[in-house]
This record gives C-alpha cells, sequence and structure tokens, in this order.
C-alpha cells in the first residue's frame, strides 16, 4: 500500500501534464487557462486548511491584489510578463506576512473570521485607491512580452506560460508537503500541542505556511490578470474567497490534485451553464451539497481512500 500511493500520484501528475499539453488541441485556451489559475489558486489555498489546519475566508485579499499589482505594472510600468506576474506574487506575500501575524495567534472560527474582515478592508481599499480604477477596475491591460522578447499576444504563447506557472508552483506545492517543513505543518494540524511540547515554533511554522499561500495565490491572480487583461473587484471580493473554498472542498481537502480537479469543474460548470443564468449559483450551490454529503473527503479524496483500501 505504501509503494502504490506514490505510483498512483506519479501516474496523476504524468495525467495532468498531458491532459495540459493536449488540452488546447479540444478545448478553448483561454478556458483552459482560467482553468489552470484557478487550480494554482487553490492549491494554493489548500495548503492552509488541508495541511495546517487553518480556515481561511479571506484569500481573495492576495489572489485580488496580486491581480492587480501586475496589472497595473504591465499597464503603467511596462513590465516584462515574467516581471509582473512575480511583482503580483510578492506583493500578496508581503500582505500575507502582515495579515498572517495578525491572524495566527487565534484557531477556529475565531481565524476564519480575521481573515475575512482583513480581506473585506482590502476590498475597501481598492474601492477607493486611484490606481486600481474603482469599479470600472483596469482595463486593456496589455500581454507584456516574456523576458522582452517573447511575444505572447496570441493566445497559446501565453497558454504555455500560464501553464509552465501552474506546473512550478504545483510542483513547488508537492515539494513543500512532502518536506520535513510539510512534515511539521501536517503534525501541527493533527495535535498542536503535541508538536508545541516537542519544540516546535508552531507560530513561525503557520506564518511562513500562510505566507508561501498568499505569495501562490497572488501569483494565480497575476497570471489571470495577464490572461483577461483586466483586474476588478470581484478579484477581491469576498465571493472569490466562497469560490476557492468551494472549489477546494469538491476537490478535496488536503489532496494534491483535488484543487485541480475542482477547479475544472467549477470552471466547467461557470462557463458551460453561463447561458442558464442565475442557475449557474443554483447548482453549482447543488453539486456543493452533494459533495459535502456523499463525497466528505471530496472526489479525489474518496477515490484516495478507494484505492488505499484496494491496495
Amino acid at each position: 500500500m505504501t509503494l502504490g500511493i506514490p505510483r498512483a500520484q506519479a501516474a496523476a501528475f504524468v495525467v495532468m501534464v498531458a491532459a495540459i499539453i493536449l488540452g488546447p488541441s479540444v478545448l478553448y485556451p483561454v478556458f483552459l487557462m482560467k482553468v489552470l489559475c484557478f487550480a494554482l489558486f487553490a492549491c494554493a489555498y489548500n495548503l492552509l486548511p488541508g495541511y495546517v489546519g487553518l480556515l481561511s475566508f479571506g484569500h481573495a485579499a492576495y489572489f485580488g491584489m496580486g491581480s492587480y499589482i501586475a496589472a497595473w505594472t504591465a499597464k503603467h510600468w511596462g513590465l516584462d510578463a515574467e516581471a509582473a506576474i512575480i511583482l503580483g506574487g510578492l506583493t500578496a506575500a508581503a500582505i500575507g506576512l502582515v495579515f498572517g501575524w495578525l491572524a495566527i495567534r487565534r484557531q477556529g472560527i475565531y481565524f476564519a473570521m480575521i481573515t475575512l474582515a482583513l480581506a473585506e478592508m482590502v476590498y475597501f481599499f481598492c474601492t477607493e485607491a486611484p490606481f486600481t480604477g474603482g469599479e470600472d477596475g483596469i482595463q486593456q491591460v496589455p500581454r507584456a512580452p516574456l523576458f522582452g522578447v517573447i511575444p505572447m499576444q496570441a493566445d497559446m504563447s501565453l497558454y504555455w506560460l500560464v501553464a509552465a506557472v501552474f506546473i512550478g508552483g504545483f510542483l513547488l506545492i508537492h515539494r513543500i508537503i512532502h518536506s520535513p517543513f510539510g512534515q511539521v505543518l501536517q503534525a501541527i494540524r493533527e495535535n498542536e500541542p503535541r508538536a508545541i511540547s516537542l519544540g516546535y515554533r508552531v507560530d513561525d511554522y503557520k506564518l511562513l505556511a500562510f505566507v508561501l499561500s498568499a505569495a501562490l495565490a497572488g501569483i494565480a491572480g497575476a497570471t489571470k490578470s495577464q490572461v483577461f487583461g483586466i483586474a476588478t473587484l470581484t478579484d477581491v471580493h469576498w465571493s472569490m474567497s466562497g469560490e476557492v473554498v468551494l472549489i477546494t472542498l469538491i476537490g478535496g481537502i488536503g489532496t494534491i490534485f483535488g484543487p485541480v480537479i475542482g477547479a475544472l469543474l467549477f470552471g466547467a460548470l461557470e462557463t458551460y451553464l453561463a447561458p442558464f443564468g442565475d442557475w449557474v449559483t443554483v447548482t453549482q450551490g447543488a453539486i456543493f451539497v452533494l459533495c459535502v454529503l456523499a463525497f466528505r473527503r471530496g472526489l479525489v479524496g474518496e477515490m484516495g481512500l478507494r484505492l488505499r483500501l484496494a491496495l
């Protein structure tokens, strides 16, 4: 059984990479880029509830600010694509450092409410700050060249950049989870008093995980602004935090591939049910209820459990 799980993960990773490579020949590249951006966002979010046991309701703050900073610097400073994305991630990491320092001293619903309140502060800041464009947002963001020489105007050129950003972020998260640092995070999730008794500085581990999660969420938001050429208040709205929670729950909290499957399902529902208007929200709610009742570990979590039992 122990040997079977890594093989299953390796096979799943190969299938995922193959789907990313072959996907544009079947599906619209912009749709796939949206899925990849939200998959990275959900994977970043999953670090907290899935591996530290911290339920955040404010991750839209990092996703949205990464989007705003990347869009503004690309449009007004003329930064290259990679510089705009990195700067968006660094900005989100800086905000995450401050917010995490304020929030990690609380647990459970108190931690969740603090993150929500802090994210709402960011939302109201974005409604008033001159550089965000208020309700209009930052529009007509140019697709800046990569490294200043590789044009990103074509959808397929940008697709490979988005795919590379997602795979890089995914592998980083996988490494974090399976490193000694990740094992300590999981020990904190399972029994925090015991981790403290063993001499671990629990708050430092939590804060570092929070900053890493915020940085990757910011990179996801920055990449999204390059794809759609716009950054709006929707990116920092509380509903965006709710969406990433929903995506992660559907796929499976605490699973490496769960957020990816959740993002694909969520993106497909939004795109292909769009003609039905408000029924999209109703359908999403019904699926959420179904997953909570029938798949408490999420789709990937249930599949992983059955695989372990089979092995």
